[in-house]
């Protein structure tokens, strides 16, 4: 039995997706995926093939996607906010069976192509009597989904079920999701964050509550009064409590997961002091999802510290590198139609983020080891900097890049977000850092930065660009 037709006979007329005036129960589930399912094969894709979806969050793409599951082919979902060239180079990439687009996206001179209109309605017209039902193998591959690029090319990461299933399972263990809770689908279904919701919804029965494309995230907070769960990234939690309306209706959720990012002091003593029930995790696209999670509601600012979750194993290499294992780890990146394992001789996979690691299991993210430069000869990571910085009062948000110098090679430069109202300067700021870290880390320049550059079609910051805004334009050392 497949995992959604498991779902169907353990959970039944208990809703699986939520929508505007709108539920759908998982045994609907089941049987419109069957019917998605069927079509797909009507069209020619088989069992293990790459089916490519570029489509924003709906119902609809829930759908698609438990469809693409129950044939036993390879979901690929694509970031459709990607500009059409480049998502037109990832498709060719793929090598997809199938393309499924948004009616806006025509790319039908990459791969044979059809809209997810087209593409529902041959399944609502079906009348094959033969339930499709592929046997979940554990490792055979489900899905493709790409990192966010915050450093060169995106990656194409495979995912096999048993990937999927043991994050899941691992993840439910520190933060509970079941009959009756309800999951905000906050977060892209093309991205690791929000896609394993939905192993966590077939295997555990909590329904997913699906906006419109394009809602605001606090319209939706009021279009369902039933939510229990909602991931966030940190700008979108700064958001939400800059309004007095969705901050009250935070404290009534069970749980608000924070990760992507570096989570601010300031932003989580907020939190606190608004009594949300927050938990920060550390994860990857690599790792299926969560790696670390905090506790499933922090109390205090001393709790602000993430423990390996079960299914998971971490160690710190030498040079202060992460490397992970476990049955939640990727199989490695698709590269010319080829999946091309990333484990060293003993299974590690090296994450490129340093950090440290207690001996109680608590796991402490210092920063990447692409952003990290030397300066005076010693190793520097802008992260550190940057949560240095975002301990001063009246800054909300920092960005640390480095610039050519000619006595220390690189220093750093910092663009910040001020909180409104509130008023610094660099001088004191100046004088501060040099009391928390240091003067070789203490920046050497303040940009005032009022909205952030993003990645394209992501929520994180382009490190790249703010690092050729603060060069000098001429490309010469700066003379400290």
């Amino acid at each position: 039995m497949d995992i959604i037709s498991r779902a169907a006979e353990r959970f039944g007329n208990s809703p699986a997706v939520i929508m505007a005036g709108k539920t759908i129960s998982f045994i609907e589930y089941n049987r419109r995926a069957r019917q998605i399912a069927e079509s797909l094969f009507s069209r020619g894709a088989r069992r293990g093939d790459i089916v490519a979806i570029a489509a924003p969050n709906s119902p609809e793409m829930t759908l698609l996607l438990a469809g693409v599951l129950k044939a036993g082919m390879i979901a690929a979902p694509l970031n459709e906010r990607f500009p059409e060239e480049r998502l037109r180079k990832t498709v060719e990439k793929l090598r997809p069976r199938l393309l499924v687009t948004s009616s806006q996206k025509s790319l039908t001179d990459v791969a044979s192509s059809v809209t997810v209109t087209s593409l529902l309605d041959e399944a609502a017209e079906s009348t094959t009597p033969e339930a499709v039902e592929a046997p979940d193998g554990m490792d055979r591959p489900v899905t493709i989904i790409h990192t966010s690029a915050s450093s060169g090319e995106a990656k194409a990461v495979v995912h096999s079920f048993a990937n999927h299933w043991y994050n899941a399972l691992g993840s439910h263990e520190n933060l509970p999701f079941g009959p009756g809770d309800c999951w905000l689908l906050s977060l892209p279904l093309c991205h690791i964050g929000g896609y394993s919701l939905l192993f966590r919804s077939l295997i555990f029965g909590g329904s997913l509550a699906i906006a419109a494309p394009g809602e605001a995230l606090d319209q939706s907070l009021l279009n369902f009064p039933l939510l229990t769960h909602l991931s966030l990234v940190p700008t979108q939690l700064y958001r939400l409590l800059a309004d007095q309306k969705s901050t009250t209706l935070l404290r009534k959720l069970k749980a608000v997961l924070l990760g992507g990012s570096a989570v601010p002091k300031s932003l989580i003593e907020e939190a606190l002091r608004q009594k949300i029930h927050l938990s920060i995790s550390y994860g990857s696209t690599e790792m299926g999802s969560q790696i670390a999670t905090s506790p499933a509601s922090l109390s205090t600012i001393e709790q602000n510290s993430c423990k390996i979750l079960p299914y998971r194993e971490l160690r710190v290499a030498q040079d202060g590198e992460l490397l992970v294992k476990g049955p939640c780890l990727f199989q490695g990146y698709l590269r010319n139609g080829i999946i091309q394992p990333q484990t060293d001789d003993e299974g590690w996979f090296h994450t490129a983020d340093i950090g440290t690691l207690s001996e109680k299991g608590e796991v402490t993210v210092l920063g990447r080891k692409d952003n990290m430069f030397i300066s005076g000869g010693e190793n520097i990571h802008p992260e550190e900097i940057e949560k240095a910085l975002m301990m001063i009062e009246g800054i909300r948000e920092a960005l640390v890049v480095p610039i050519p110098d000619k006595e220390y090679g690189q220093r750093p430069v910092a663009f910040i977000k001020t909180i409104a109202g509130k008023k610094t300067d660099e001088q004191s700021i100046t004088e501060a850092m040099h009391s928390l870290i240091g003067k070789l880390k203490t920046p050497i320049r303040y940009f005032p930065a009022e909205q952030w550059v993003t990645l394209p079609g992501s929520q994180k910051i382009d490190r790249g660009w703010y690092r050729k805004l603060a060069s000098p334009p001429s490309g010469a050392p700066f003379e400290s």
